[in-house]
C-alpha cells in the first residue's frame, strides 16, 4: 500500500518537474521574443509561479469552499455523517478534517486542504440524503484517500504550473495580435530573418506549451481517482459501498451550480451531468465512471491493492497502476467485509417513513432549524425565519422561549 502511494507520488513530483521545465522554457523564448534576454522571461514565468503558488497554498482551500457554497457543519447537525468521518480518520491514521455542507440537490463531493492537519470535506445535501451508510462510507473514504495520498498538495502544485503557462502563454499572444510583432523587429532590423524564426518558434510554443500541460494535468488527475478509488477499498473493506455510491451519482442528473472549469477536477465525479458517465478522452476531468465501477466490483473477495491491480489491469490491457515493487509490498490480503448471508426483511411502510423523517431531520439540522423537547414527548422543529420569541407546543400547548434556546 505504502509503497504504491510512494511511486504516484514520484511520478507527481516527475509531472511537477515537467511542467516546471515547460514554464520555464516557454518564458525563455518569451523573452528571446520580447526583450533579446531569455534570462529576462524566465525571471517574469519563476515570478508569476511563486505569486499563484502562494494564493494557491494559503487561499486555495478557503477560495474552494467558497466558491461551492459550502458551510461548516457541527457534530450534531449530522451525527451519522461524523461517525463516518471519524472512523475514516481512525482507518486511515489521519487527523479528523472538518466537515462541510453544500446546499444543493446534486449528489458529489470533493476534499480540499494541503495537508492532513488543515484539511476539510464536503459533500451535498442530496449526498447525504440519498446515500445509505455504506455508500456514504465509501465517498468519505475516497476523498479522504485523496487527503492520505497528498493529492490535493501534487495536484494543487501542478494547478499552479498549467495556469502559470496559460497566463504567461495568453499574454505572450495578446501581445503579439496587439503590436503586431514590430516591437523587436524595430529594435532588430538587422537580425530580420532570424528573429522571424524566432517569432514563429516563440507562437508555436505558445499555443502548443498550454495544450500539452493541460494534457498532463489531467492524465495525473484520471490517475490519481483510480489511486483514490483503491485506498477507499482498502480503508473501508468493502468495495461495493463506493461502487453503489459511483452508481448513483452517475445516474443522478443533477447539475451542480456551484462547480465551474476551474473546481470540476475536485469532485469525486464530474459535476456536470452531461459529462458524468466520464467518456474515455484526453480532456476528461474524471476517468469513465463506469469504468471505475467495473474495477471496484471485479475486485472479488479481497478489498487489498493487489486485488484492485488485477480488476484494473483487466480494462487497461498492458498499462500497471502500481509498479512491481509495489504488488510486492502490498501482497498481504485484506479481508474484505461479506454480505450477510441472510435476505434483508422488506422494509415495511412504517419504517420507511421513518427512515425519510429522519433524513429528513438531518437535513433541517443542517439548514439551522431548532429542536425544541417538550414534556408531553412531541419534539418541536423551528425554522430558521421563525421570528417570535416563543412557541406554543401544538399538543399539550405548553410556552417555549426560542430566544433563550438559541441563545444556548
Amino acid at each position: 500500500m505504502f509503497e504504491l502511494i510512494r511511486a504516484n507520488k514520484t511520478k507527481s513530483w516527475i509531472l511537477i518537474v515537467v511542467l516546471t521545465a515547460v514554464l520555464v522554457a516557454l518564458g525563455y523564448v518569451v523573452g528571446s521574443v520580447w526583450t533579446g534576454s531569455g534570462a529576462v522571461g524566465v525571471v517574469i514565468a519563476v515570478i508569476i509561479a511563486v505569486v499563484l503558488t502562494c494564493i494557491a497554498f494559503f487561499a486555495g482551500d478557503k477560495a474552494m469552499l467558497a466558491m461551492s457554497h459550502a458551510h461548516e457543519i457541527q457534530k450534531r447537525d449530522a451525527p451519522q455523517l461524523f461517525n463516518v468521518v471519524e472512523e475514516m480518520s481512525i482507518a486511515g491514521m489521519m487527523p479528523m478534517p472538518k466537515v462541510y455542507v453544500i446546499d444543493d440537490e446534486a449528489l458529489n463531493a470533493f476534499a480540499t486542504g494541503r495537508k492532513p492537519e488543515n484539511a476539510s470535506v464536503a459533500i451535498t445535501k442530496g449526498l447525504l440524503m440519498r446515500l445509505n451508510r455504506d455508500e456514504l462510507q465509501g465517498v468519505i473514504a475516497h476523498e479522504m484517500s485523496h487527503i492520505r495520498n497528498h493529492d490535493i498538495l501534487f495536484m494543487t502544485l501542478a494547478g499552479v504550473m498549467v495556469g502559470a503557462i496559460a497566463l504567461l502563454a495568453d499574454a505572450f499572444l495578446r501581445g503579439m495580435w496587439l503590436t503586431g510583432g514590430r516591437r523587436r523587429r524595430s529594435s532588430r532590423d538587422s537580425g530580420g530573418g532570424a528573429q522571424a524564426i524566432l517569432l514563429i518558434i516563440g507562437i508555436i510554443a505558445a499555443i502548443l506549451a498550454p495544450i500539452v500541460a493541460r494534457l498532463l494535468y489531467l492524465a495525473c488527475s484520471r490517475r490519481r481517482e483510480y489511486l483514490a478509488d483503491a485506498s477507499a477499498a482498502q480503508l473501508t473493506r468493502y468495495p461495493e459501498g463506493l461502487a453503489s455510491a459511483l452508481e448513483k451519482l452517475t445516474q443522478d442528473r443533477q447539475p451542480l451550480q456551484a462547480a465551474n472549469r476551474a473546481t470540476a477536477p475536485m469532485y469525486i465525479v464530474n459535476p456536470v451531468a452531461s459529462l458524468r458517465s466520464g467518456g474515455a478522452s484526453l480532456f476528461s476531468t474524471h476517468p469513465p465512471t463506469q469504468d471505475r465501477i467495473a474495477i471496484l466490483r471485479a475486485m472479488g473477495n479481497s478489498a487489498s491493492m493487489v486485488a484492485y491491480e488485477q480488476a484494473w489491469k483487466k480494462s487497461h490491457p498492458g498499462e500497471g497502476l502500481a509498479s512491481a515493487a509495489g504488488i510486492k509490498e502490498a501482497s498481504k490480503e485484506a479481508a474484505v467485509r461479506k454480505p450477510v448471508d441472510k435476505p434483508t426483511p422488506r422494509e415495511t411502510p412504517k419504517k420507511r417513513l421513518e427512515r425519510a423523517h429522519q433524513a429528513l431531520d438531518m437535513v433541517r439540522r443542517v439548514g439551522g432549524f431548532l429542536f425544541l423537547p417538550c414534556a408531553c414527548g412531541a419534539q418541536l422543529k423551528i425554522p430558521p425565519s421563525y421570528k417570535r420569541p416563543q412557541v406554543r407546543c401544538p399538543r399539550c400547548g405548553g410556552v417555549h422561549n426560542v430566544s433563550d434556546a438559541r441563545s444556548a
